[in-house]
């Protein structure tokens, strides 16, 4: 095939081309995939949403390319151990959003690298990825255990022999099945006390406020 050239780079190259937008529509199917039906329809989390699809573009073309200076696997899976430690600075990422963004990346890098494997096997792994994640979402034979921290106003109900109260105290204002609570710190002076309560809940209601791990200043 001929091609036009300009200081020995070749600016056209047809088949390279088509096999690169095919790869990535590949990968794109699936990512998108396992965010909109699995990821998003529980979270609801549009910025996470956002994030995982800009990630997965830019792992697919950055080892896709990089493979076409016959980058060493050891680069590859340096590359790879960068983007799945990341943590924002406005927030540590949940332990959910960062195993979907470690699937995602692991998903782009396969898609982009494997060119040594058949498109079957690569189908087949994709699959496989998709099955997998659809069958632990489904899995409702385990019971989801969220946390919560709670500024408490009744220090006298923390003492050990009072515990079965301070639950019950607990479930009567929150509503929540409170399964167990930890006791923090405690201020006398203002008569409160941090408290961690732990609680059974509905994994597609939960919310992203059981992330806090911290109560505003001013709430302290």
């Amino acid at each position: 095939m001929e091609y036009l050239e300009f200081l020995d780079v070749q600016l056209i190259d047809a088949p390279s081309l088509g096999l690169m937008i095919f790869r990535f529509l590949l990968n794109s199917v699936f990512v998108f995939i396992l965010i909109q039906f699995f990821y998003y329809r529980k979270s609801r989390r549009l910025d996470y949403y956002f994030t995982f699809i800009l990630i997965s573009i830019s792992i697919f073309f950055l080892i896709y390319l990089l493979g076409s200076v016959k980058i060493k696997v050891g680069m590859a899976l340096g590359l790879f151990a960068i983007f799945g430690i990341i943590r924002y600075r406005t927030e540590t990422v949940p332990v959910r959003e960062m195993t979907y963004l470690f699937v995602i990346i692991s998903l782009s890098v396969i898609n982009a690298i494997a060119t040594n494997l058949s498109y079957a096997e690569i189908f087949a792994t994709n699959i496989i990825y998709v099955l997998s994640v659809w069958v632990v979402e489904s899995f409702r034979g385990l019971r989801h255990v969220s946390s919560k921290l709670i500024l408490y106003d009744r220090v006298d109900n923390i003492h050990p022999h009072q515990r079965e109260e301070l639950l019950e105290d607990l479930r009567k204002r929150t509503g929540l099945k409170i399964l167990n609570v930890e006791v923090g710190a405690i201020n006398y002076l203002q008569d409160t006390v941090m408290l961690k309560v732990f609680y059974e809940s509905d994994f597609d209601n939960r919310s992203s406020v059981d992330q806090m791990m911290k109560l505003p200043k001013g709430d302290r």
